[in-house]
Order: structure tokens, then C-alpha cells, then sequence
């Protein structure tokens, strides 16, 4: 059997979600795996170079990582150009994970290296630089992508299939409730659980900027494409302190709520916060609502409720609600294997390069999100509703 060696130079997966997602549970667990397998004859085996800033962390990423993966450290090095250059060996791919606000060096360098792009998301903070970027690419003729892990997410894989199944009928409606209580460092003793530069609009945060990104893909390739619309943002906590211990004043959004139109006229709405308290099944749950059946996604479990089982309240506030309305509703089984989201879209990616099979994510996708993003905001600062044209 054929064992096909890729090259990934992996940079900035010293951050949280570099390491936990993109570094252990995608390509360790490949490779701990034996593999990419195709077929009955080729495995596909990533080799991955970790590049950053910082030396230390690096090192010890690669060893834990590495010796967990094949008994051996990865490779590491703070000199990124000099693995753009191929001087610590071949790698096609380039992975980056730094900030959004450094991405476009990153993404530039990739390019003149002639270097396949897989990134996250956000590609950038404004529209236009986000399809800049995807426009260098796509004119170097080089494969390129864009993390959009939430579409392998066992919930929305559910949901997907529901549709499909035409169990809701005609969709009339979808409600989607994401965050959790963020500390903010200030009080009682409780250290934050999200970078502070999420917090600061000057180095890249802010709410509609992470999670409208997410919302787009979710919402295109779930429900249907956006056709307009209507945000609000807030700044509710105006102050948290910094991974160093100092305080520091919050200059982005960290509430955010909004409405899209589909171009099918179906009316979706997310509301995203990092200062709310969570009180329902999951960090986030999407309702969809059908003439034929109503579900309730979390990121791995889904409830449905069909027309039939469908209970008929009375409004009656003088008297205890008599119906139980959580008894109606039935789980979605897990009939098949639900891997870890990144890691099915890493393997898809890397099957894109190799072997060119189909690939729908690149990053004129993710330009998407930031126009999204950004006209969200606009409608925030404006107070009016805004058409989503389609981007060239």
C-alpha cells in the first residue's frame, strides 16, 4: 500500500483552538489513526512543522503532540519564511491559525511560496480585504480553504437531514441562541476563559466579527442564502482584565442580535452573547419551526417534535401551566459515527489536495462571513435593514 507523505506547516496553533482542535484532535488524531485511508491501496500521512512566535511553546506542543502521535517530536521553528522556503523540508500545505489581524501577511507569503491555504475564520475584518485575499489565491491557482467546522457538527448534520427527509414541511422559521457567561477577570478570583483581545476592536474582536461568520456558512448551506438583513450590537461589559493581570477598557461587542431574511423569505435569528447566563440544553440550540414538525438542535443532540404529537395549549394564566411541554418531543438517534468536526473537515481538505476531490470551502466562502459581519455592524450603526449582495 502506497503511503503518501503531505507537509503542513502549521502556524499559530499555540492558541487555544490551534492546539486543542487543528493540532490534538485533528492531525495527532490522523496520524494516530495510521492515516488519511483511500481505498485499498494509498494512506495519506500528514507531517506537520509548527511555526509561531513563541519558541518554548512550540517545543512543548511538538513534543507532546508529536511523541503521542508517532513516538517522536514534531518538527518546530520560529523562522515561518524559512518553512515557506522549504528549508526545513517539503510541506504543500499552509495552516494558519494566528490572529485575524496578521492573517494577510500570512496568506501573502503563502502564496508567493506557491503553498495550498487552509485558514481560519475570520479572513479579515473588512469585506474587501477578505475578497482581496481570496481573489490572490484563487488567481495563483493554488487550492485554498477556510475553517467552517460547525457544518460537521453532529446537531446541524442532524438538522440537515431532517430537511431533507421533508420533515418540516415548508420551514417557517429558525431561532438560534448561542454564548455563555464570559468572567470578565475583575471579580471573585475567576480568570476568563476567552483570549482579552476578543474583547478589543482594535486587535481584531468582537462578537458580529467571530460569530456572524459562523452564522453565514450555518445558514447558506443549512437553510438557504441570506437575502437582507437587520443587527444590533452592544458593548455590555465595558471593562476586563488581560491574560497579564491588567485591566483594560472593551472597545468591541460582545452581545449581538440579529435578523436574516432568506431568500425563500424564511426568517432566521441569532442572538450571541458572552454576557449571558445559559439556561437551556446546550451552549447553543437552534429551533426550527415547520408546518409539518418543529426540532431543537445543541452541537450534538437534536429533539423533535412532529405535527401529530403536537400538544394544544389554552392560555389560561390564573391556573399552573398543565402541560408539560418537554414530554413531546423525541431524540434523534445517533445512527452513524459523529468524529470530531475539524478533523472531518481537515481530512476533506487534505483529499482536496491530494487527490482533487470536490471542495466547496474556499476562502471566497469565508469572504462571506465578513460581509456578513460587516453589514452587520453598518446596520448596528445605521439603524436600518441591509440587502446582502452576492460578492464578485
Amino acid at each position: 500500500m502506497e503511503i503518501k507523505r503531505i507537509g503542513i506547516i502549521m502556524n499559530g496553533v499555540t492558541g487555544r483552538m490551534g492546539t486543542n482542535q487543528h493540532l490534538a484532535r485533528s492531525i495527532t488524531a490522523i496520524i494516530k489513526e495510521g492515516g488519511i485511508k483511500v481505498g485499498n491501496d494509498m494512506i495519506i500521512m500528514p507531517d506537520p512543522i509548527l511555526t509561531g512566535r513563541r519558541e518554548y511553546a512550540l517545543k512543548e506542543l511538538a513534543e507532546k503532540y508529536g511523541n503521542e502521535a508517532k513516538g517522536e517530536p514534531f518538527k518546530y521553528t520560529t523562522d515561518v519564511q524559512g518553512a515557506l522556503d522549504g528549508k526545513y523540508g517539503d510541506y504543500e500545505i499552509f495552516f494558519d491559525a494566528s490572529g485575524t489581524l496578521q492573517r494577510a501577511g500570512f496568506i501573502e507569503a503563502a502564496v508567493k511560496a506557491g503553498k495550498a491555504i487552509y485558514c481560519e475564520k475570520p479572513t479579515a475584518v473588512e469585506t474587501k480585504e477578505a475578497v482581496r485575499l481570496a481573489k490572490l489565491v484563487d488567481d495563483a491557482g493554488l487550492k485554498n480553504g477556510v475553517v467552517q467546522d460547525k457544518l460537521w457538527l453532529p446537531g446541524f448534520r442532524k438538522l440537515k437531514m431532517l430537511k431533507e427527509l421533508g420533515f418540516f414541511g415548508k420551514i417557517l422559521s429558525v431561532r438560534g441562541e448561542f454564548g455563555y457567561w464570559v468572567f470578565t477577570g475583575m471579580d471573585y478570583d475567576q480568570p476568563a476563559q476567552r483570549p482579552s483581545w476578543n474583547y478589543r476592536n482594535e486587535d481584531g474582536g468582537g462578537m458580529m466579527i467571530d460569530m456572524f461568520c459562523h452564522w453565514r456558512y450555518v445558514i447558506d448551506n443549512v437553510f438557504g442564502p441570506v437575502k437582507s438583513l437587520v443587527a444590533y450590537g452592544a458593548t455590555d461589559i465595558d471593562q476586563r482584565r488581560h491574560e497579564d493581570g491588567t485591566p483594560f477598557d472593551c472597545t468591541a461587542d460582545d452581545s449581538a442580535y440579529a435578523m436574516f431574511v432568506l431568500e425563500d423569505g424564511t426568517m432566521v435569528q441569532f442572538n450571541s452573547s458572552w454576557c449571558t447566563r445559559v439556561r437551556r440544553d446546550d451552549l447553543l440550540t437552534v429551533q426550527v419551526d415547520g408546518v409539518k414538525g418543529s426540532a431543537v438542535a445543541g452541537l450534538r443532540e437534536v429533539k423533535t417534535q412532529s405535527a401529530a404529537n403536537t400538544p394544544k395549549p389554552v392560555w389560561n394564566p390564573d391556573v399552573p401551566q398543565p402541560i408539560d411541554f418537554f414530554e413531546a418531543w423525541e431524540d434523534v438517534p445517533n445512527n452513524t459515527n459523529y468524529d470530531n468536526a475539524f478533523k472531518i473537515q481537515w481530512e476533506m481538505f487534505i483529499k482536496h489536495v491530494v487527490l482533487d476531490e470536490e471542495w466547496n470551502y474556499s476562502l471566497m466562502e469565508g469572504a462571506k462571513g465578513v460581509q456578513l459581519a460587516e453589514l452587520g455592524m453598518q446596520s448596528w450603526k445605521e439603524r436600518k435593514w441591509m440587502d446582502v449582495p452576492e460578492l464578485g
